[in-house]
């Protein structure tokens, strides 16, 4: 596992929330989503031997008995520590500077080195923040990802970016402060759109955290934010054009006691723009087992949750 021990200024991501009748009506809506099976496709994010929506794996098999890899949960409680990182390879693939960011070419050398090893598990087992499906098919070509890490970065809004004019590769502060960070890749000029795989294993992140099984021991809030900021109030799944405070930034203790999840039935239903819901079966510390929905928004660098409803 990579580890992440230093940290640059932090950035904001787009957060979210609701006022008490218009969190009711959003509820209505996730609870329907959740209860009719037939609206919420699974995807699949994964590849064998790494839970996400493999349809290879046992749709039984919770993250109580499996976390990544065939390894078992560990119980409840803090994350174990994580040992530095290693140095920097003497010959690790050029990344262009970042005028302001010192720290990114260092923290790309060390994604860029593993890319050029061409080793597709090392990098599913370093980049844990991306689902390991989409890491095989985003870096599938290596030799443009690390033409345009070779090109001068620039930085805006929190997002690092190297281009060659053909190959757009982006990485978020939080990563490049980590001292290890996985760049997305795009086509040069197109948007860059996270699609429900993403939202799925934000929530999938978000659980494994929840019951003391982070994917890595440096998953924590802090460094990865996954839940939506309460400010700036920009929560609107129902499109209202009146956004408020995300709901679980002021209620973040909602899932807590919880023991388990079944990672291989979280399924997806896209909302209005740039909202997604997620269902996945959650148990409880009673045993019991139940569908929750999640409701995340989409921001410049991913998803965040910002409410959960039963």
């Amino acid at each position: 596992m990579i580890v992440e021990v230093e940290r640059a200024r932090s950035v904001p991501l787009f957060r979210t929330g609701l006022d008490t009748g218009r969190r009711a009506r959003v509820r209505a809506l996730a609870v329907g989503l959740a209860v009719s099976g037939a609206l919420l496709g699974t995807g699949c994010d994964s590849v064998s031997g790494i839970p996400g929506d493999d349809p290879g794996s046992t749709p039984a098999q919770t993250v109580e008995d499996s976390v990544m890899s065939g390894e078992r949960a560990t119980p409840a409680g803090a994350p174990p520590s994580a040992p530095a990182l290693p140095p920097v390879p003497a010959d690790a693939p050029p990344v262009g500077a970042v005028p302001g960011v010192p720290v990114a070419t260092p923290a790309l050398q060390r994604f860029a080195a593993d890319l050029r090893s061409g080793d597709m598990t090392v990098l599913q087992s370093s980049c844990w923040t991306i689902p390991p499906l989409t890491v095989q098919t985003m870096y599938a070509d290596p030799d443009a990802v690390l033409s345009a890490l070779a090109q001068p970065g620039a930085a805006a809004d929190g997002t690092l970016t190297w281009t060659d004019g053909v190959t757009t590769v982006t990485a978020d502060e939080h990563g490049v402060a980590a001292g290890y960070a996985c760049g997305r890749v795009w086509a040069a000029g197109a948007e860059q759109v996270y699609d429900a795989a993403d939202a799925r294993h934000t929530v999938r992140r978000y659980l494994a955290r929840s019951i003391g099984a982070p994917l890595d021991p440096a998953d924590e809030e802090d460094l990865h934010p996954l839940v939506c900021a309460a400010s700036p109030a920009t929560w609107d799944p129902q499109a209202s054009g009146a956004p408020v405070a995300a709901p679980l930034a002021q209620n973040p203790g909602t899932l807590n006691g919880i023991t388990g999840f079944t990672d291989q039935q979280i399924s997806s239903q896209p909302l209005t723009t740039g909202y997604m819901a997620v269902a996945v079966p959650v148990t409880n510390a009673s045993g019991i087992t139940a569908n929750r929905t999640f409701l995340l928004e989409q921001g410049d660098d991913g998803y965040c949750i910002g409410d959960i409803s039963s």
